[in-house]
Formats: structure tokens, C-alpha cells, sequence
């Protein structure tokens, strides 16, 4: 039986998640508790004041390579070696290429972690942390961040703690829309089932990784990178204004009446 999104959510709600008191064995042919969270980290987790564009535009003009607001939009999300890459080989010298990436990713990764040595949560979010591990969730981040950048984030704010693994984009073959954050996020986590699964996410290509994982829920919040307006446009269980709102969904298993199932 091919169960869909909207038939998911009665079983992310009313107290039935793996490990709670109430949840109870599912039947067969029914859909099945939720275990694990995905939570994207920029825009998702931390605030977004534009550091990442304005790191990564400025690491390609320095090196002579222009890359407009608007064509930095449609990556956001991706991994960013990966945008590098693309834009260096649709754009850069015939010549010397892997070295041009390098010195440009490099520039990138200094300048952000200059911009994000004192980053902010988004209100709310490590509530929601705190409330879905009391609901016994597991939780887990994804990023097109390296693994650099994703400790000293996660150092600063001292959030280590509460996820079972924070998957970065150096630890896959292929960042977003590629689902395969998501399925190493399973693998650490021990769940093998993308039913048990909800991934929440900032941008349009971390709905689209969501959808291609197959996850049972896929939520956009409109906190960092991608318009209200703009994430409805994409298959989706719900669009939220923050994660902060992510808790309540989840225990009421009905949408609030800003969202869309």
C-alpha cells in the first residue's frame, strides 16, 4: 500500500512517536511512527542575514568570476564546493581549474567562518530541539556546509548534544537535491525505514532532497532562504514560519491554518 504525506500525518500526531507511551504496534498497512528528525542548520537552525552569498559572491569576484544574487538563489541549499565547482567550470579559465575551485572554496569557507563566529539561533529553535527530544525523537542535521564550518556552528552554540548526527556535504558523493544527507542521517541514527522520517528544511533544494528521499514528511519554513510563496511551489507536508512551530505540528498531526498539506 503507497501511503501519502497527507495519510502520514495522523501518525506523527497525538502522542504516537516511536518510544512514547502511547504509541502503540501499528497494524499492517498502516502508517508508521515517526523516529527521526532532519533538520536543515542555515536559515533553519541559525539566522540568515545573507553571510553565505555574501561570502561566496564575493570569494568569485575576487578571482575575477561574476555570479549574480539571483543565480546564487537557485543553489542555496547545495553543497557548497559543489557550487563552486559548477561555476568555475561554466565560467572559469580552460586551464588550471582545481586549483582556481580550491583557492575560491577556501576564500569562501574563511570569510563564513569569520560571519558565523557569533551565530545566532532562530527564536525558538533550541525549544524545539528540547520539546522533540522530550516527545523521544531522534534528531539529526544536514547541510551544504563542510564539516568545518558545521562543528564550529554547532560548537558555538553548544548544540552538539542533542543530535545522533550532523551529516555535512563532504560526508556524500552529491549534496542537494540528492537525498543522500538524509539517508547517512538514517544510517547513524539506526533507522532504516524513510516512513519514520520527517525532514525540515529553508530551501526549495532541501524540499527537493526531502522528496526524493521519499521521507514521510517534508516541511519548509520560510526563516532563512526561500519565500513563504516560493517553498509552496514545491511538493511539501507543510510549510511553517520557523521550526519553532515544528513541535505543535507534530502533536497536533493537523496543520496549523497558515500551513498546507
Amino acid at each position: 500500500m503507497k501511503l501519502s504525506r497527507r495519510g502520514m500525518f495522523p501518525a506523527l500526531a497525538g502522542g504516537v512517536v516511536a518510544g512514547s507511551a502511547n504509541a502503540q504496534p501499528v497494524p499492517s498497512g498502516q502508517p508508521v511512527a515517526l523516529k527521526l528528525v532532519v533538520l536543515d542548520i542555515g536559515g533553519t537552525l541559525i539566522g540568515d542575514h545573507g553571510e553565505v552569498p555574501e561570502a561566496m559572491l564575493g570569494a568569485f569576484a575576487r578571482k575575477g568570476i561574476t555570479v549574480t544574487p539571483q543565480e546564487f538563489s537557485e543553489w542555496r541549499g547545495a553543497a557548497k564546493r559543489g557550487m563552486v565547482q559548477h561555476f568555475v567550470e561554466q565560467r572559469g579559465p580552460q586551464t588550471g581549474r582545481p586549483a582556481l575551485i580550491e583557492a575560491i572554496y577556501n576564500d569562501f569557507t574563511a570569510t563564513a567562518s569569520k560571519a558565523y563566529a557569533n551565530v545566532q539561533p532562530i527564536p525558538g529553535a533550541e525549544n524545539a530541539l528540547k520539546e522533540l527530544q522530550g516527545m523521544k525523537l531522534l534528531l539529526a542535521t544536514t547541510t551544504g556546509f563542510d564539516r568545518t564550518l558545521t562543528t564550529q556552528v554547532l560548537s558555538h552554540l553548544g548544540w552538539q548534544h542533542y543530535f545522533v548526527a550532523s551529516i555535512s556535504s563532504d560526508d556524500v558523493a552529491d549534496g542537494r537535491p540528492a537525498p543522500y544527507m538524509i539517508f547517512r542521517a538514517m544510517e547513524a541514527a539506526h533507522v532504516n525505514d524513510v516512513r519514520e522520517v520527517l525532514a525540515i528544511g529553508d530551501t526549495v533544494l532541501d524540499l527537493q532532497a526531502a522528496n526524493n528521499a521519499g521521507v514521510a514528511a517534508t516541511i519548509g519554513v520560510y526563516s532563512g532562504a526561500a519565500t513563504e510563496e516560493r517553498l509552496r511551489k514545491e511538493p511539501s507536508s507543510a510549510v511553517l514560519p520557523s521550526v519553532a512551530s515544528l513541535p505543535d505540528l507534530i502533536k497536533r498531526g493537523l496543520p496549523p491554518s497558515h500551513c498546507r498539506v
